[in-house]
């Protein structure tokens, strides 16, 4: 029992009737406001990543371009690249459009203005301009409205709770464990809203001490302007941040002794602030206690927060870790000039990857046939091989794409990632051996999946002589259906021509190999499982996108391979009827691009399957895996794994950063492709635009 005379049992049911009523409050609001729970207009975070980025605006710009609502393009065209200063073509875009007739300077509008920010920005504009009096004004309308944001950011954190991507699967909390782990996500979220606040559209980094530095420059505003009680009242709010600044308590000292210490004494700093603070400080002291505890990791945004607020036996761990870094930090730095050198020796080794290739190696598995060379396909380190897969092979695995596959995955939730005529459906291996290991589809199939992706990975290997392995970029088995009633005079291609590591400028004749362009990519394969479709034949192409050099059908078992770089433009022409299926390899020579969920996926074969079946992936077999019991002996089998595959299992899949493109599809780009297509709208704007009058005429 506790001081009160409550048990710990009847405090719970108090605790929990007040959490019910709460919830209800709310749930009440929400139908009342919304007509339904918030929970509904919850969207990914690739979606919030794609608005932060302000994407959509890329595409609004053009598409209020084409119905001729320049007004609305240049605001939106304006807006993309407040947050994307160094997009070249955006810029040139707004070049044009200033010299267009019709467009005003005031068309030049932000439409996603953050409003405490831009208050910030004009009262710093002013304070450098040394109109005091205006720039004080705008710093409090900066504060007031800072606040407000703070609000909403805080309250957009008590969604739903973030199982961080499969770990849902695992996760068996019980109900405090369960309580505290969502309260505490829900805390970190609170706290990151400090950084989210800081943050300019057009900066990564947040400014550094942005809440304090509002009261740095409105102290010295007012004090300028001779209003000492704000001067003090603002100088002691900052000491508030940091009580030990120097100049700001000499600064309260002088604005005493002008003002009157008698009066000074009593102006105290802004209660707004103190509670906010007080607040902010016993949030902090929860989500250390639970990193101390639980290792629940929080990283303090603020630079203000006094060191007792950490437990000491977390202040005493990281200093021991700080300590153990700064010892090894040492040996890293002599061992940069030696990485150094060994990178320059690899970049100087794949410059021209071709001139190392000599394609034409055996198959390795017996059946395989070698349909068309890089000759016959009219290029180079290009190849066709027949009857990898089995006919019964191509039905399973087209089973297992219509039953574990999801619509947009690996296009961020996109239906129609690259035609509006299409639509689009994948998995990956490792959600494939998931979805198996819970029953959803047959662990043969997953296995069949995961086998097939191994083979090909061998034959590429082989046929083209590699002298060092290939690792999986990333693998996914995806399906396009045409949109029926969408065919009628279609132009499009299914999948616009590009090259898989480096940006296609088809008119320039020119592949940059940089970012956002899957560099890392060395190696590319699709193995077709069907042939019961009009149109989706795969092309190669010249470097200008248009002139078709060689034209391949696909059917069930047929593997293409080709080197990922600029010697290989590829796309896929109109799907337009039914559906085609295929599973989509990338491969690279790198060891520190191997895909983490590749990883992944050969730790959960091991735990599903026996030992026999290592032999049989050894040897290229496709024996029907034996699924392991663990109810009686508990003994896990070991699956074939070549350890030359996976050197690090902490390898992990590089990023690229993204660009707006009309295939906005990812990292998990099917059918070949990176980001680096042919039609981005800004490019098509400028060109447009330069065989025109320069005036409002398309």
């Amino acid at each position: 029992t506790s001081g009160t005379g409550l048990s710990v049992s009847v405090r719970d049911l108090l605790f929990f009737q007040q959490l019910l009523r709460r919830a209800d409050c709310l749930r009440t609001c929400e139908r009342e406001q919304f007509g339904c729970p918030s929970t509904l207009f919850h969207v990914s975070q690739e979606v919030e990543n794609e608005f932060q980025k302000r994407i959509p605006y890329n595409y609004l710009q053009m598409a209020y371009f084409k119905i001729r609502k320049l007004d609305k393009a240049v605001a939106a065209a304006y807006t993309f690249y407040v947050a994307n200063p160094e997009h070249a073509e955006m810029r040139q875009n707004l070049e044009y459009y200033r010299m267009m007739e019709g467009v005003k300077e005031s068309d030049f509008k932000d439409l996603e203005a953050i409003p405490h920010m831009d208050e910030f920005r004009l009262g710093v504009m002013l304070y450098t301009d040394e109109d005091f009096r205006t720039a004080a004004d705008h710093f409090e309308k900066a504060l007031e409205k800072y606040f407000l944001a703070n609000e909403e950011c805080r309250a957009m954190c008590e969604g739903p709770y973030d199982y961080e991507g499969y770990n849902y699967m695992d996760y068996n909390a019980d109900l405090f464990q369960s309580i505290t782990d969502h309260y505490i996500q829900t805390l970190n979220c609170k706290q990151d809203c400090i950084v989210e606040l800081s943050k300019r559209p057009d900066k990564d980094k947040p400014i550094e001490d942005f809440l304090p530095a509002h009261f740095n420059y409105l102290q010295f505003a007012y004090y300028n302007t001779e209003n000492y009680e704000k001067a003090i009242e603002c100088a002691k709010t900052y000491l508030l941040f940091h009580p030990n600044d120097e100049i700001m308590n000499q600064n309260v000292a002088y604005y005493s002794v002008v003002y009157g210490e008698e009066k000074s004494v009593n102006i105290t700093p802004r209660e707004r602030i103190q509670t906010y603070i007080r607040h902010s400080l016993r949030e902090k002291e929860l989500l250390f206690l639970a990193y101390d505890i639980f290792g629940i990791t929080f990283v303090d945004p603020d630079t203000w927060t006094p060191e007792d607020v950490m437990p000491k036996r977390l202040r005493e761990k990281q200093k021991l870790e700080r300590e153990t870094a700064a010892r090894i930090s040492e040996e890293i730095g002599n061992l940069m000039k030696e990485i150094e050198t060994i990178v320059e020796e690899k970049q100087k080794e794949s410059v021209d990857i071709a001139k190392m290739v000599q394609e034409g190696g055996p198959v390795l598995f017996d059946g395989i046939k070698v349909t068309m060379n890089s000759k016959t396909l009219n290029g180079s380190q290009r190849v066709v091989l027949d009857d990898v897969i089995s006919d019964e092979e191509c039905r399973e695995l087209l089973r297992l794409a219509n039953a574990a596959s999801s619509t947009g995955d690996g296009y961020r939730g996109s239906h129609s990632p690259h035609t509006p005529n299409e639509k689009f459906h994948g998995v990956t291996v490792y959600k494939a051996l998931k979805l198996g290991q819970e029953g959803k589809v047959p662990q043969k199939s997953a296995w069949s999946y995961y086998n097939v992706t191994e083979k090909a990975r061998k034959l590429v290997e082989s046929y083209f002589r590699l002298e060092n392995p290939l690792y999986f970029s990333y693998s996914h088995l995806v399906c396009r259906v045409a949109v029926e009633d969408k065919q009628e005079s279609r132009s499009d291609l299914s999948h616009p021509v590009h090259v898989d590591n480096c940006i296609l400028n088809s008119e320039a004749l020119d592949c940059k190999k940089e970012s956002p362009a899957y560099t890392e990519r060395d190696f590319s394969a699709i193995l077709y499982l069907n042939d019961d479709f009009e149109g989706g034949n795969f092309i190669f192409t010249e470097l200008d996108a248009k002139t078709v050099t060689a034209n391949v059908r696909p059917q069930c078992g047929r593997l293409v391979g080709f080197s990922s770089g600029r010697e290989n433009p590829h796309g896929v022409e109109a799907v337009t009827q039914g559906q085609r299926c295929a599973v989509a390899l990338w491969f690279t020579l790198d060891p520190r691009h191997s895909e983490r969920e590749r990883v992944q996926s050969d730790d959960l074969v091991m735990m599903l399957f026996s030992p026999v079946d290592h032999e049989f992936l050894k040897e290229g077999g496709s024996k029907e895996p034996v699924l392991v019991s663990t109810s009686s002996s508990g003994k896990e089998g070991v699956a074939a794994i070549n350890p030359s595959d996976h050197p690090e299992k902490t390898a992990e899949l590089t990023q690229s950063a993204d660009k707006p493109l009309p295939d906005s599809s990812g990292s998990t780009d099917s059918e070949l492709s990176t980001e680096s297509q042919t039609q981005d709208p800004t490019a098509s704007i400028s060109n447009t635009l330069e065989s025109s009058d320069k005036k409002d005429e398309l």
